[in-house]
């Protein structure tokens, strides 16, 4: 069945999330082959905001949420958008987004973030520390942004929720807020600052530069589409859609959006669905934005990188098929433009890309269900960058066959069974 010679461990998929477990899996002295179907980190990891989120430990789905939802979306440019065309297809994982959102399985989740969220970050530090890439993170500062007072305080519980967790941060006015951002239009009288907010110079940079660090350790790099994966005595095979075929002793699923069919092929079915997400880059200089800004009540953020200012976030659950409707980057670059009125919104590029979202907000991070040398890590949503160093970490720890540094019993497929 083999043409090609076996290997040690491969990794498909080169976001950040691949990246962070070649990384961890040559630190345990593994030699390592990265598979990308398409462009080099150039995923959804490449469109995120480059916000290192540690604080976001309040899934989407909450109590409460699905009485917002039906008013989100009447209108198809506001922050939640389903396509009437994918609807049908979107009832299984709505079903289950309700579910989770149910105040027992809220807490649960939220319990979850949180004793994740320490790992994620001191081993974000570590990675950066060891590749050199220091220079590519900043401590910024977030500026959380509220239309009024109430809707503030309506939040309460889960600023109350972070504080417990941990996380440090004050609230802010009209004062306040003036010397954090200047320019902000009159009606932000009202904030959350998160001073050890942590920001990447540029989330495309920073994967590749991961990527290519990983490459100078001696891993090597094939561009191709893995059609199926298959157990197999020492490892599993993997057949790529040109026809070659390989026996990895170890294989990590790491292909986002795409790692749905995979799974499958080895009998775990992963209600996993996408978020279309969308922004626009402007130009560098387009606004002297000194922080990442958090508009709550609007669903998007505005974020400083070195490659403009990126305004972006919005949810269009559509799948992998249908075209981009960029008329949803135009309408939050218009709101932008409303809420830092000096912002030159000329010359912007916008993206559109897939992150890859479970209906309960957690990824998936384990063995198959099919045999324990391939191993799942997908389905992050909104927390890919941020929870990608932990769950490199845990990847490894798995594939060793240690003890991993958290408990990975929430992160398992067989979960929706």
């Amino acid at each position: 069945m083999m043409n090609n010679p076996s290997v040690d461990a491969v990794v498909i998929g080169t976001g950040i999330i691949g990246a962070m477990a070649a990384h961890y899996l040559q630190e345990d002295g593994r030699s390592v082959l990265m598979i990308e179907r398409g462009e080099v980190s150039r995923g959804a990891s490449s469109g995120n905001a480059g916000i290192l989120a540690f604080p976001e430990i309040i899934p989407i789905a909450a109590p409460g949420m699905m009485w917002k939802a039906p008013k989100w979306l009447l209108d198809p440019l506001g922050p939640l958008s389903l396509p009437p065309s994918y609807a049908l297809n979107m009832m299984p994982w709505l079903w289950r987004l309700w579910r989770a959102s149910a105040r027992p399985a809220f807490e649960r989740t939220v319990a979850v973030h949180a004793g994740m969220m320490p790992l994620a970050s001191s081993e974000m530090l570590r990675v950066i520390e060891r590749t050199g890439l220091k220079n590519m993170v900043s401590r910024t500062g977030t500026l959380d942004l509220y239309d009024s007072e109430a809707s503030l305080n309506a939040a309460a519980a889960d600023w109350d929720a972070k504080r417990k967790a941990g996380f440090e941060f004050g609230r802010v006015g009209r004062r306040e807020i003036d010397t954090l951002q200047p320019g902000l239009a009159a009606q932000f009288r009202h904030g959350m600052f998160t001073p050890d907010g942590l920001q990447v110079s540029d989330p495309y940079e920073f994967t590749r530069a991961l990527v290519d660090h990983a490459i100078a350790r001696g891993a090597s790099l094939r561009i191709g589409e893995v059609a199926r994966i298959k157990p197999a005595a020492s490892g599993a095979y993997l057949q790529l859609a040109d026809g070659a075929v390989f026996e990895a002793k170890t294989v990590v699923l790491a292909c986002g959006a795409w790692s749905k069919n995979l799974a499958a092929s080895l009998g775990d079915h992963a209600p996993l669905e996408t978020e279309r997400g969308y922004n626009t880059t402007l130009p560098p200089g387009a606004f002297p934005l000194q922080r990442q800004l958090y508009f709550n009540d609007h669903g998007f953020v505005v974020t400083p990188l070195s490659s403009g200012i990126r305004v972006g976030g919005a949810v269009e659950l559509g799948g992998l098929r249908l075209p981009p409707n960029y008329r949803r980057s135009e309408a939050m670059l218009k709101k932008a433009k409303t809420f830092l009125p000096e912002l030159d919104t000329e010359g912007g590029r916008q993206w559109m890309g897939f992150r890859p979202s479970m209906p309960d907000c957690l990824p998936v991070i384990g063995p198959s269900s099919a045999t324990r040398a391939v191993i799942h890590a997908f389905g992050h949503g909104h927390l890919g960058l941020t929870q990608s160093a932990a769950t490199g970490r845990l990847v490894a720890d798995i594939a060793a066959r240690r003890a991993p540094a958290l408990s990975i019993e929430p992160f398992r497929i067989g979960r929706f069974r």
